[in-house]
């Protein structure tokens, strides 16, 4: 089986835009994509489109891709629409891989669009419950609730209930947060430093939502969100869209200019019922993302990893092998995921400043290695950058994400 290749990245910067809409945002990060990789519309074979939200918010609910690509010119070819919660447009990118890995096209987009600010607060911070067993949804919050007693974890000052004025997965991340301190002793501090460390991060970042840098002490002082997360530790609300183009070795040979970034591994795979000491999701498929690109975690040169909120950061730094179990927070210490560090995490700023509009996401991750990778990250380059590896996690059922989609990526 040959190569799989990127040869084209285009996103739009994301951020709250009350006047743009899935079809105009996604038509943006269309035309930037194709100028990248130097290609004409015409070109495509396939197409796998990437959306969560819009059927809740605009009653959008089939063919969105098609209405997406046929508004601006794009028809005929197949188009898939893919909607895995927070997972989803690294779906639509492992979608294309494995289209043209089977030999069925030669040149396929992968394309996701969001938009979730809404007037209504209470609508876009609801619409993240549907990324839960809605039937089961009371007995989520029982687990959850279970947990936190056995825990037995004294939490400072008082706690509004779940879900009130925030997403719900605030106060799952929270609940593994205090898990891991308890478990392992981390402390709110670690988070708060992965959480600066990132927003310095996103300063840097023209294409990130949050674009202030913050310190340690900014971070703790910052309003609370569910104990141990403060809103600064958190993902915002926001809009945007990402795209790639991926090709085959055979259809790279016929092009000139191309700034191609191999794939050597992606993987995609769904969470188990387990209990918080058990085998985590992300440390079953890195395995097997290791396996595939016959690296090791020591060879991954930066990450983006699926942040939510500082903790997921942390946790997933651990779950990806670049530090042992439980030593996330003194990983994150001695300035490993830094830039400048051994192991740059989140050069992009991550969720917490780049922004979550939750379709684009994971490709937003591939727009940040694809420019380290080609050398073109001005002002915050990851100096000799060959390896990198991207996370990203959606939804949740038990203790874990529902679907996990991970990728290796090479420079040429």
């Amino acid at each position: 089986m040959s190569n799989v290749y990127i040869i084209g990245l285009g996103m739009i910067r994301f951020n709250k835009y009350p006047d743009r809409d899935v079809r105009e945002m996604a038509h943006e990060a269309t035309r930037l994509v194709l100028s990248d990789a130097g290609l004409e519309k015409e070109a495509l074979e396939a197409a796998f489109f990437s959306n969560t939200f819009w059927g809740m918010f605009d009653n959008q609910h089939s063919i969105r891709g098609q209405v997406v690509l046929r508004s601006m010119g794009i028809e005929a070819i197949p188009v898939t629409n893919v909607e895995n919660a927070c997972a989803g447009a690294a779906t639509a990118l492992h979608m294309a891989y494995t289209g043209i890995r089977a030999g069925m096209y030669d040149v396929a987009l992968a394309l996701g669009s969001e938009k979730i600010t809404n007037p209504n607060k209470a609508l876009s911070l609801s619409a993240y419950a549907t990324a839960m067993d809605v039937g089961n949804f009371e007995n989520q919050l029982k687990l959850m609730e279970t947990i936190n007693q056995q825990l037995d974890f004294k939490i400072p000052g008082d706690q509004t209930p779940p879900g009130e004025g925030r997403s719900i997965f605030m106060d799952a991340y929270a609940m593994g947060a205090r898990w891991h301190m308890k478990t392992f002793g981390s402390t709110q501090e670690q988070l708060a430093l992965i959480c600066a460390k990132n927003h310095w991060h996103g300063s840097l970042n023209p294409m990130a939502q949050y674009q202030e840098d913050m310190t340690v002490a900014q971070v703790l002082a910052d309003k609370p969100i569910a104990y141990p997360l403060t809103r600064s530790m958190c993902a915002p609300v926001g809009d945007g869209a990402a795209a790639a183009i991926v090709c085959s070795e055979r259809y790279l040979k016929k092009l000139s200019g191309a700034r191609p970034i191999r794939i050597r591994a992606s993987v995609l795979g769904t969470g188990t019922d387990r209990d918080l000491d058990g085998e985590d999701i992300g440390e079953r498929l890195v395995k097997q993302a290791y396996d595939m690109a016959g690296v090791g975690p020591q060879d991954i040169s930066l990450a983006e990893l699926h942040d939510a909120t500082a903790y997921g950061e942390l946790h997933q730094t651990e779950a990806m092998g670049f530090c042992p179990m439980g030593a996330g927070g003194p990983h994150a210490e001695s300035g490993a995921t830094k830039l400048g560090g051994k192991q740059p995490v989140n050069t992009s700023g991550g969720l917490e400043c780049r922004g979550h509009p939750i379709g684009a996401s994971g490709l937003a991750q591939i727009y940040e290695l694809g420019v380290q990778l080609r050398g073109a990250a001005t002002g915050r380059q990851v100096e000799g950058a060959r390896l990198g590896l991207a996370e990203n996690g959606g939804g949740n059922i038990g203790v874990e994400e529902a679907a996990m989609c991970l990728h290796i990526l090479e420079k040429v």
